[in-house]
């Protein structure tokens, strides 16, 4: 049965797609982010600092929401100092609803730097085996994913909710400023090398590009974390998030250029990350974006090479095991390659790309 839902984070490219997708389903609706979109359908824009604790009491003053979703973060220099802010971001928001008492349940997502390690150790020391499971241990190690999780238990033993963690790989899905958007990313470089003849060339590593990987649809990710909440057989469990299908680089890599009419470069063993191969490209991506009359003229606001490198230049094999979910009834399926394609048609139809 749906009930009122508070989307923490609606701006980015989970909560955006998650109120939409809940608004559907005959969800009220509230979406919660320091500049709350207003244009989504059926969504009541809630702004607050959640770093603010007088201000996320006064912006939910008189909600009584029966479902949070957290997926929000601020990234920050240090992983101490991720710890500190993200994880006071959930105890403000989760502090400020208590006295109300109207929760029932609480999903929170982080992702696979839960098994991988934070930014600054990524992908480095002694990691878990592929596939990744939920039952394998914490990293003995400080994580800010971990802390935000600690928030939500102790929260949750205090008021008496339930609560669902949601660990997606990398995300594809529609929004706009986002700090962590390969698809986004990967359409605007596509952009620039068809505009200007620069070699479509995968930023990669030579693991990424031999190796298995998966990635998750937003789409997907809204319906798992509803299938969650309303499933009495999922509260209180860890779940991996993924589209249930594998892929290598070196032949997504070549459905990504078809879809542009691109011919990709021959990849040469080791490629040049984003970051480097975008640095001159600000100035070039605002002619492109007056030539084509596009809606967003800084190449900032939509590339986020930095986080795309970071996935891309792994040196390790990542696949994610859906085990669990399907056990307990979520079967959804979506092939990666369509959620690229589904993307850059949104992109072109939003006058995004050209």
């Amino acid at each position: 049965m749906a009930g009122s839902a508070l989307v923490v984070g609606a701006s980015g490219i989970v909560g955006n797609n998650l109120a939409r997708h809940l608004h559907r389903k005959g969800w009220q609706v509230y979406g919660l982010a320091r500049r709350p979109p207003a244009n989504i359908d059926g969504v009541q824009p809630v702004a607050a600092d959640l770093l603010d604790p007088a201000s996320v009491r006064e912006a939910l003053q008189g909600l009584r929401p029966t479902d949070v979703f957290l997926s929000t973060w601020l990234r920050q220099n240090t992983e101490a100092e991720n710890i500190r802010v993200n994880s006071a971001m959930v105890r403000n928001l989760l502090d400020a609803l208590s006295p109300a008492g109207s929760v029932r349940h609480v999903a929170l997502v982080t992702g696979l730097k839960h098994y991988l390690g934070p930014f600054e150790n990524y992908g480095k020391g002694k990691l878990p085996a592929t596939p990744f499971r939920e039952d394998q241990p914490r990293l003995d190690i400080e994580n800010f994913y971990y802390a935000q999780e600690d928030e939500v238990f102790a929260a949750a033993e205090r008021d008496g909710f339930s609560w669902s963690i949601h660990r997606p790989h990398t995300i594809i899905g529609y929004a706009v400023g986002n700090a962590m958007n390969m698809g986004v990313t990967l359409a605007v470089y596509a952009a620039v090398c068809r505009e200007t003849g620069r070699p479509f060339l995968f930023p990669g590593s030579a693991m990424q590009w031999n190796g298995l990987t998966d990635m998750t649809d937003a789409r997907l990710l809204a319906r798992h974390l509803e299938w969650a909440a309303t499933t009495p057989a999922a509260r209180n469990q860890a779940f991996n998030v993924v589209n249930g299908d594998v892929f290598r680089w070196s032949w997504m890599w070549q459905r990504l250029a078809d879809w542009f009419e691109l011919k990709p470069a021959p990849f040469p063993g080791e490629g040049i990350p984003l970051e480097r191969q975008l640095a001159d490209a600000g100035p070039i991506w605002s002619d492109i974006a007056r030539k084509y009359r596009l809606a967003e003229p800084n190449l900032g606001m939509l590339a986020s090479a930095w986080h795309t490198d970071a996935d891309l230049g792994r040196p390790i094999e990542v696949v994610t095991d859906m085990g669990k979910s399907r056990k307990l009834g979520f079967l959804d399926y979506q092939a990666t390659d369509d959620s690229f394609f589904d993307l850059f048609a949104r992109l072109r139809d939003e006058r995004i790309i050209p």
